[in-house]
């Protein structure tokens, strides 16, 4: 998995390839996936993101399990689709908005939000304001909140650029690229992607990654182009035929990640990667040693001076604090370029 999600060795790569190698990018915290990037590719610069965003040539939005993700363009429009009907009854299963939609005819109030964002974008504080204009006897952010669930949205420029921040601003996605969204998307190109970027993998993995249900029957019909594998407690383990697995002893050099990076949210067996006892951190930035979360970090900024704090879960040792140095000097000649005075602290 670490091979596969280029965790083992950066590459050389055009952002767009990575984004779509990595089946999408988790991007609730607007930053993250700039330090994912930075994480994987050499030489990765923040502008070369921000441009695909400004440029409409990647977007954020909600995908798999109803999260923002950063996706490119094109994997906007051929993804969406697959997560309408998820997203339909997550509104009326796992949030606490879909109750006030009854009644409502649902085709009426996404006619009335698409006109609404057709005009410009709009937060979802304005959108539900708009709304409750024509259902005065229904809660705004439960009518903005339903749109979200019903309406491909993406989330535009100003947020999500690097070193920036903005009100989460929405348009549809059709008017923001320009383009509709892909008639017959194919939900099994997307689980052989999945298993490409993060396998070998159960189908439990691969629900529990995109959110969707009973994939199995999907799954079944895919095994003639699969191999089948099995983990030390004999579980099966699915896996492309060309997916490269890397011999066990292959050193994993330390990794600092992003808030809530797919590499910890991709299996149902979070344990890969983060023991049960640190599984609280998930949320937090995060740092691998030897491939298993063994820390958090924080940077705080001054004018002329930056410090990286690394808070340890588990003692590190001195070869292996010695080379989380070394990659901590990197994040802090990324992410503050411009200090004068740099340090890493562990506690």
């Amino acid at each position: 998995m670490l091979e596969r999600q280029w965790l083992l060795r950066r590459r050389s790569a055009p952002v767009p390839d990575a984004i779509e190698h990595l089946c999408g990018m988790q991007a609730q915290v607007p930053t993250s996936p700039y330090v994912g990037l930075w994480a994987r590719l050499y030489d990765f610069h923040p502008q070369a993101l921000e441009d695909l965003i400004t440029t409409r040539r990647a977007v954020r939005l909600a995908l798999m399990r109803s999260t923002i993700h950063l996706v490119t363009a094109r994997d906007c429009l051929r993804l969406r689709p697959l997560f309408q009907a998820f997203l339909e009854r997550a509104l009326h299963t796992a949030t606490p908005f879909g109750r006030q939609m009854v009644g409502i005819d649902l085709t009426v109030l996404v006619a009335a939000a698409r006109k609404a964002l057709d005009e410009r974008p709009r937060t979802l504080a304005e959108l539900g304001t708009v709304l409750h204009q024509r259902w005065p006897d229904r809660d705004p952010a439960s009518l903005a909140y339903a749109v979200r669930h019903l309406v491909p949205l993406v989330q535009v420029p100003p947020r999500g650029l690097w070193g920036r921040s903005g009100a989460a601003w929405c348009a549809t996605a059709e008017t923001w690229l320009g383009r509709p969204l892909q008639a017959r998307p194919s939900l099994e190109k997307l689980i052989l992607r999945y298993l490409a970027a993060f396998g070998p993998a159960s189908v439990g993995d691969i629900q529990a990654w995109s959110g969707l249900r009973t994939l199995r029957p999907i799954v079944d019909r895919l095994r003639p182009q699969l191999r089948s594998l099995t983990d030390a407690g004999g579980r099966e383990l699915l896996d492309v035929p060309d997916g490269v697995l890397p011999d066990p002893d292959t050193p994993a050099p330390p990794r600092f990640l992003p808030e809530y990076d797919n590499l910890l949210l991709a299996h149902a067996d979070r344990t890969r990667v983060v023991s049960d006892q640190h599984r609280s951190v998930i949320g937090f930035r995060t740092l691998l040693v030897d491939g298993l979360v063994r820390a958090t970090w924080t940077v705080a900024r001054q004018p002329a001076a930056a410090t990286l704090t690394v808070e340890c879960l588990t003692p590190l040792r001195k070869v292996e604090r010695t080379a989380v140095e070394k990659e901590g000097t990197r994040l802090l000649a990324f992410v503050a370029p411009q200090a004068t005075r740099r340090e890493i602290r562990f506690v």
